[in-house]
C-alpha cells in the first residue's frame, strides 16, 4: 500500500496545480482504497463462509451450528478480515526505516515530511485496534448468546438456568473491552488502568451492587434447586403469584394468574421467603382444606326413627348398625337404664354425618387415598363447629380441581338436612327484618 501511496503522490504532483494538495489528496485516495478493499474483502469473505457454513448445517443432524449461524457468530468472524486489511496497511504513509525517528537529523526528517505522514499511521493503527476490539465483542456476545441457546434445548436448563451467569460474563466482558478501548485513544498500557481501578474498587461495588448480589443469589437459587422456569411460585410481598417465565442475573419475571407480570429481584428470593408450589405439583395430589360450620343448636342425640332412617343409606348403614351395637352393649355391660340416658354412650347426628363424609370421600374416584386423609372436628366458636375436610385430590389442574372441591361441597350443604343438622349462617338483614314482622304480628 506504501507503493500505491507513493504513486499517487508522484502522479497528482505531476498534474499542474495539485502541488499543494498532492500529498493530502494521495493519503485520502489510499484510505479510500483500503476502505474498498477492506468491505470488498469483508463482503466475500462473508459469503464464502455463510455459503459454506450453511450447507455444513443443513447436512448435520445437531442444531448447534444452526443456532451459531442464527446468532450471527460467523458473520462476525468475517469482520476480522477488513480488520486485519485495515491493520497492516495502517503505515502506507510511514517511510521505511531502519533507526527510530527520534534518531534521525532534523534536515531528514523536515525532507521525509515533505512526503509522508508520521501521525496517520498512529491513528490508523488505533482505529484498527478499535475496531478489534468492537469485533471480539460482537463475536463473544454472539458466542454466548448461542451456548445459552444451545444450553437451552438441553433436559437440565429447566432445573439448572444459566442465563444469569451467561449475563455477568457478557458484563466481564463489556467492561474489559471498555478498558481495552479507552486504553486504545489514550494509547496507555491497558494492565496501568486496571491497576488504577483499584482505587475505585469501592465505587464499583456500589454502583454493581444488585448485579454482585444478584450472582450470589443466582448460585445459590441454582445449588439449592429453589426455583425453576416454569414453577408456580408466590411471593405476596411483591405480589407474585403465578409462573415463572425468566430467571436472569437482577430479575426474576413470574406471570401472574391474570396475566400481568411480576419482576422480582433475584437477591430476593433469597433474603425473603416465598412458596413454590412445585412440590405440589410433583407430589400427585393437591390439597383440599375447607371446613363447613354446623349451628350447634342442630346437634343432637339420635332416636330410633333416625337410626333407622340412617340404616337405609348405603354408605353409612354398616356403620350405624355396628356402632349401635358396640354402644347398646356397653351400655348393657353397666347396667344403664332408659331413664339414666345421659349416663351412657349414644351415637350423634354429627358423629354419624363424620362417618358419612369419611366413607363417601374414600370413595370418590378423584380423591387421592395414598395422601394425608381427615375428616376432623375444630375448635367450636360463635360462628358454630367447623367440620374440616383435609384430603388431596388426584388431579393439579386449577380449572379441573376447583370443580372437583365446588362437586364435593354442593353435595356436602345438600345431605346436611339429611342428617338434621344446620349449616349455621350470620343474621342477615333479612332475617332481622322477619324476625321484626314476627314481633309485630304478634
Amino acid at each position: 500500500m506504501g507503493t500505491v501511496y507513493l504513486f499517487l503522490l508522484k502522479y497528482l504532483r505531476e498534474i499542474p496545480g495539485l502541488d499543494l494538495i498532492a500529498k493530502p489528496a494521495a493519503a485520502f485516495l489510499s484510505i479510500l482504497l483500503i476502505i474498498f478493499v477492506a468491505w470488498l474483502a469483508h463482503f466475500l469473505t462473508r459469503i464464502i463462509i455463510l455459503r459454506i457454513v450453511s450447507r455444513i448445517a443443513k447436512r448435520t443432524k445437531t442444531d448447534w451450528d444452526d443456532i451459531l449461524v442464527k446468532n450471527k457468530v460467523f458473520r462476525g468472524l468475517a469482520h476480522f478480515v477488513p480488520a486485519l486489511i485495515l491493520f497492516y496497511t495502517a503505515d502506507f504513509s510511514y517511510p521505511i526505516l531502519h533507526q527510530e525517528l527520534s534518531e534521525l537529523e532534523p534536515a531528514a526528517v523536515e525532507l521525509l515530511s515533505k512526503d509522508y505522514y508520521f501521525t496517520l499511521t498512529a491513528f490508523l493503527l488505533k482505529v484498527a485496534r478499535f475496531y478489534f476490539t468492537l469485533i471480539i465483542v460482537f463475536v463473544a456476545n454472539s458466542v454466548l448468546n448461542a451456548a445459552l441457546e444451545i444450553y437451552n434445548t438441553t433436559a437440565y436448563s429447566h432445573h439448572r438456568p444459566i442465563k444469569g451467569y451467561v449475563q455477568l460474563v457478557k458484563i466481564i466482558v463489556f467492561f474489559m473491552a471498555g478498558i481495552m478501548i479507552i486504553a486504545v485513544l489514550l494509547g496507555k498500557d491497558p494492565t496501568v488502568l486496571l491497576a488504577g481501578l483499584g482505587a475505585l474498587a469501592a465505587v464499583l461495588i456500589l454502583v454493581f451492587k444488585d448485579t454482585i448480589l444478584g450472582f450470589v443469589a443466582s448460585i445459590q437459587l441454582s445449588a439449592n434447586n429453589m426455583v425453576n422456569i416454569g414453577d408456580w411460585i408466590e411471593m405476596k410481598s411483591h405480589r407474585a403469584d403465578g409462573t415463572v417465565l425468566d430467571i436472569t442475573l437482577n430479575t426474576v419475571k413470574v406471570q401472574n394468574w391474570d396475566k400481568t407480570i411480576s419482576t422480582i429481584p433475584t437477591y430476593a428470593l433469597v433474603a425473603e421467603s416465598f412458596n413454590n408450589w412445585k412440590g405440589m405439583e410433583e407430589s400427585g395430589g393437591r390439597r383440599i382444606k375447607r371446613a363447613v360450620s354446623i349451628d350447634m343448636s342442630s346437634i343432637k342425640f339420635c332416636d330410633s326413627a333416625m337410626l333407622s332412617r340412617f340404616e337405609k343409606f348405603e354408605l353409612i348403614r354398616d356403620y350405624v348398625v355396628q356402632k349401635e351395637e358396640e354402644l347398646k352393649e356397653y351400655n348393657k355391660n353397666k347396667n344403664l337404664t332408659d331413664e339414666d340416658f345421659i349416663s351412657g354412650r349414644h351415637q350423634t347426628n354429627v358423629g354419624i354425618f363424620r362417618r358419612y363424609l369419611e366413607v363417601y370421600l374414600r370413595e370418590h374416584p378423584l380423591i387421592n387415598l395414598d395422601m394425608t386423609f381427615l375428616i376432623r372436628q375444630l375448635n367450636p366458636s360463635g360462628k358454630g363447629l367447623p367440620i374440616e375436610i383435609y384430603v388431596f385430590s388426584k388431579v393439579q389442574e386449577w380449572a379441573d380441581y376447583e370443580s372437583i372441591q365446588a362437586d364435593i361441597f354442593d353435595h356436602i350443604f345438600a345431605v346436611i338436612p339429611e342428617f338434621e343438622l344446620k349449616v349455621f349462617q350470620e343474621p342477615s338483614g333479612a332475617d332481622i327484618s322477619n324476625l321484626t314482622r314476627g314481633v309485630k304480628s304478634k
